[in-house]
């Protein structure tokens, strides 16, 4: 059975090691919601820095086209309906920022919703998308504080509630 999954978390909470540790078990398809928007930003001169005025760049960005002509949320559909329909991978990541539209992917595709919270972090409060991600009531929270080992655990555990489900 295939599972779709919104993860989240602050800049810096280890995200993409979960997800990379999660690979190591089962077959992961891996997108964000801002992969278009960044290619956009890239046309328009961003070099791919994560400073603060790079994230807000991109938060706008992601805002303005999907007030425009809702692309964000037409990519991931697509790439839903991809993942379902012709990719062999097991697990789908989502990386959304936004609860509103972490909502509407969860609500219209079935999703489970994960935060990688790590204590380590200071909050990033110069945009509305990274201000808003401890704003959601997760489905599942996994606390990235320790080593990478650990991390590396929790995703080992993760992978298999998800396969018990």
């Amino acid at each position: 059975m295939k599972h779709i999954l919104i993860i989240n978390g602050l800049g810096g909470s280890g995200k993409d090691q979960f997800v990379t540790y999660c690979s190591q078990f089962l077959s992961v398809y891996n997108i964000s919601s801002v992969d278009k928007v960044k290619e956009a930003a890239k046309i328009l001169g961003w070099n791919g820095e994560k400073d603060e005025m790079s994230r807000w760049f991109l938060s706008m960005l992601k805002y303005l086209s999907s007030k425009y002509n809702d692309y964000p949320y037409k990519h991931i559909e697509n790439r839903i309906n991809y993942f379902l329909g012709n990719s062999k991978h097991d697990i789908m990541f989502i990386h959304i920022r936004e609860p509103e539209e972490i909502d509407r992917v969860k609500n219209n595709f079935g999703c489970k919703t994960i935060l990688i919270k790590n204590n380590n972090i200071d909050p990033i409060t110069t945009n509305d998308a990274d201000a808003g991600v401890e704003n959601y009531n997760y489905d599942f929270v996994i606390d990235n504080s320790g080593t990478l080992g650990d991390l590396k655990k929790k995703a080992f555990g993760f992978i298999n509630i998800i396969i018990g489900e």
